[in-house]
């Protein structure tokens, strides 16, 4: 098996490329090495995978459509897996040229690439922000999703919405992910569990939003991409009489589908916090902030889907998710 990932030196990119690297899948990366955050932890990624000969890489936008065709037609994947993006909620209210650029633009050409060589399946991400102000929870795939709060979470329904158009159109299959609040060693600097672990280390002060009231769906990295690389077995077929069996997102009538990847557990994000301290054996210093435009205060997935389509449910405890995270945090930074 051939798989093109895109965003290969991201944080989930990156835990993927090495669980199919394990199986011994050829795996070739696209990486346009932004500096959204530090560039060095992207470059410490590729240089981790790149021990392996099965993988290969090109430093590239996806912005950049001849660049990303020519190197799609080189290396001629079997599956394309799409999880590169502009991300971050707040970003996004002061720069939402790039996620415009990145999300909707970028995108678009995978999917021009993926149709034009007809893979066998592309799997593209999407995120648990498109549930937006949504207020039943946990949330299920089939729930309805008109109200996102943030430009990022409408970049990210955008491309649901452009990727059953050309799954209808063109019988291309694809299945969409929706993350919920992904964590664990490897993470980005720009989330919540970096940020807390490494202001506390050095005693600074954490800014907690919404005076803590917060509630996550916290997902175990490698808990999602083993969920990923179950999916992509899962090739969504477009019924032949229309019938969709309930509780399945999929199309009646394209071969696509949404998927939500997450623990299926809604954490207080002080809590969450509490458990830091416990890993670190050191208090924070808790900034009580109000809530931030574009967030949402409650996250909780619906994972029963993932579960009949896969067999398998994310189950990785937070806190020992949280240790494993610290652990590498100490040995990557030596604090």
């Amino acid at each position: 098996m051939r798989v093109l990932i895109t965003g290969s030196a991201g944080f989930i990119g990156f835990h993927l490329a090495q669980l199919l690297l394990r199986e011994g899948i050829q795996v070739h990366g696209f990486d346009g090495m932004t500096d959204y955050y530090d560039v060095t932890l992207k470059q410490r990624r590729h240089q981790v995978l790149s021990q392996n000969p099965d993988f290969s890489a090109t430093k590239g936008m996806l912005e950049d459509q001849p660049l990303f065709d020519r190197v799609a037609n080189d290396f001629a994947p079997d599956i394309i897996v799409h999880l590169a993006a502009q991300a971050g909620v707040r970003y996004s209210i002061e720069n939402p040229r790039a996620y415009l650029d990145s999300n909707v633009i970028g995108s678009f050409h995978v999917m021009e690439a993926a149709r034009r060589l007809e893979v066998n399946h592309l799997l593209m991400a999407s995120t648990s922000s498109v549930y937006g102000a949504n207020e039943k929870v946990p949330y299920a795939e089939t729930d309805k999703v008109e109200t996102q709060m943030s430009f990022y979470a409408a970049t990210k329904k955008a491309n649901e919405n452009m990727a059953h158009a050309y799954a209808h159109i063109h019988g291309l299959p694809i299945t969409m992910f929706r993350f919920f609040t992904v964590y664990g060693p490897w993470g980005r600097p720009d989330m919540a569990l970096y940020k807390f672990v490494e202001a506390t280390l050095q005693s600074k002060p954490i800014d907690v939003y919404n005076n803590g009231e917060m509630y996550r769906d916290f997902t175990y990295v490698t808990d999602l991409v083993r969920a990923i690389r179950l999916l992509m077995d899962v090739v969504p077929q477009r019924p032949e009489d229309g019938i969709v069996p309930e509780g399945d997102s999929l199309s009646p009538v394209a071969p696509w589908r949404v998927v939500n990847i997450g623990n299926s557990d809604s954490v207080k994000l002080t809590d969450f916090i509490d458990a830091i301290e416990d890993a670190l054996g050191l208090k924070t210093i808790r900034n009580l902030m109000p809530m931030q435009a574009g967030d949402v205060p409650r996250t909780w997935a619906d994972a029963s889907l993932l579960h009949r389509l896969t067999g398998y449910r994310p189950q990785t405890n937070v806190r020992e998710g949280i240790q494993q995270f610290v652990d590498w945090y100490r040995s990557y930074s030596g604090r």
